[in-house]
């Protein structure tokens, strides 16, 4: 294993912010968002010989920080369950018609993959995650970011595996039609 840079804990104040800004979208409270990333840098700088340099500090950075946000999660889960009136929308009325075909025709977006190469398509998606309504943006974050599994997001929010497939069902039409608006009608945001 590689020992740190000399400049470790520069470099590891430096990203900070972006930390931050990563937390506050997965856990979507200001206070929650605070302690994972003090925990992350603390945890980083307290133990610095554990990054070995096999990817860029953001990277491992990143890693350690999903552990923390899990945590958080886990010691906020009562509070993290409750659900907004725009979580029970039924988005599906005004999407498809009765034999559940789009009622207008989804655009066609090219390649998904160029636009994932690109950095403001991510900024443009964080800004859509955030809009999410609570639970739905939670659940989403929880299963496509954190990369938990059914079982375990259900147990940490005390909801059926029907109630977070429903949720993540709203909160992938709501991030299609705003993808739609904000990236692929032309109009990076």
């Amino acid at each position: 294993m590689a020992s740190p840079p000399p400049d470790f804990a520069a470099q590891v104040e430096t990203l900070r912010p972006q930390l931050l800004r990563f937390a506050r979208t997965q856990l979507r409270n200001e206070a929650w968002a605070e302690d994972a990333v003090s925990e992350t840098l603390l945890a980083a700088l307290e133990k610095p010989d554990s990054f070995g340099g096999q990817s860029q500090l953001k990277t491992w950075l990143v890693g350690v920080l999903k552990h923390k946000l899990v945590d958080q999660l886990r010691r906020h889960h009562r509070e993290a369950t409750v659900l907004g009136t725009e979580d029970s929308e039924d988005l599906d009325e005004s999407l498809f018609d009765r034999n559940g075909h789009w009622s207008d025709k989804p655009a066609d977006w090219g390649s998904p993959e160029a636009a994932c190469g690109q950095r403001q398509f991510f900024e443009v998606l964080e800004l859509c995650c955030e809009q999410l309504p609570a639970a739905q943006g939670r659940v989403f974050m929880m299963r496509e970011w954190l990369e938990l599994d059914t079982d375990e997001i259900c147990k940490e929010l005390q909801i059926s595996a029907t109630n977070l497939w429903v949720l993540l069902h709203r909160a992938r039409l709501r991030l299609r039609e705003c993808l739609q608006q904000r990236w692929f009608a032309g109009r990076p945001a």
